[in-house]
């Protein structure tokens, strides 16, 4: 008598000999009988169907992918150049009047330079995502950089844009960073004056 573990061994030799006895339904002349030729031949039909199927899902898929690639394939070099940006604009926000008359060119030069940058993020789908103050947090586009309770707003509302954020086609490259109001209390509404009673 077999043992549990020799099982698995015994149920692939049934398995071989009723392979075996299947292939043993040709007759004498070696040819099938009709009943057999049409179990292959809708077995065939099935293998082709499923091999087509699956072709198509290939083509599919592939045409998914380099539709990715022409789109994302840019990600993180956009992702390393949103820095250049950031920096060009922290360069720019620093220049006043008096630096603007001694250096015009050069002033002139980083504007320029940045009006370029951003020209080519917008030819390969990278959007600048900058929020207003007043506006609504989505913590799908913003990140919180702090809370801070602010007269005058309601809880939730953007108060403070520290850097913009930058999509690619429709996925988040980087978050706008923001400062967040935590105001518990209602906006207070604006006092009348004496003329308006």
């Amino acid at each position: 008598m077999a043992d549990d573990k020799d099982q698995p061994f015994l149920d692939d030799i049934d398995a071989l000999e009723a392979e075996i006895e299947a292939e043993e339904v040709a007759d004498e002349d070696g040819l099938l009988t009709p009943e057999d030729m049409q179990a292959e031949i809708d077995a065939l039909k099935d293998r082709l169907i499923r091999a087509l199927a699956e072709g198509e899902n290939i083509r599919k898929r592939a045409e998914r992918d380099r539709r990715d690639a022409e789109m994302y394939g840019g990600t993180k070099l956009a992702r390393d150049l949103l820095s250049v940006h950031d920096n060009l604009s922290r360069a720019l926000e620093t220049i006043d009047d008096s630096l603007r008359e001694q250096a015009g060119g050069l002033v002139e030069g980083l504007e320029l330079t940045q009006r370029e940058l951003l020209s080519v993020f917008e030819r390969h789908r990278v959007v600048m995502v900058a929020p207003e103050i007043g506006d609504r947090f989505d913590a799908k586009l913003h990140q919180a950089m702090f809370e801070a309770p602010v007269p005058n707003t309601q809880k939730g509302s953007i108060i403070q844009v520290m850097a913009p954020g930058f999509t690619i086609g429709d996925r988040l490259l980087r978050a706008a960073h923001v400062g967040v109001s935590s105001n518990t209390a209602p906006a207070a509404e604006p006092k009348k004056t004496d003329a308006e009673t």
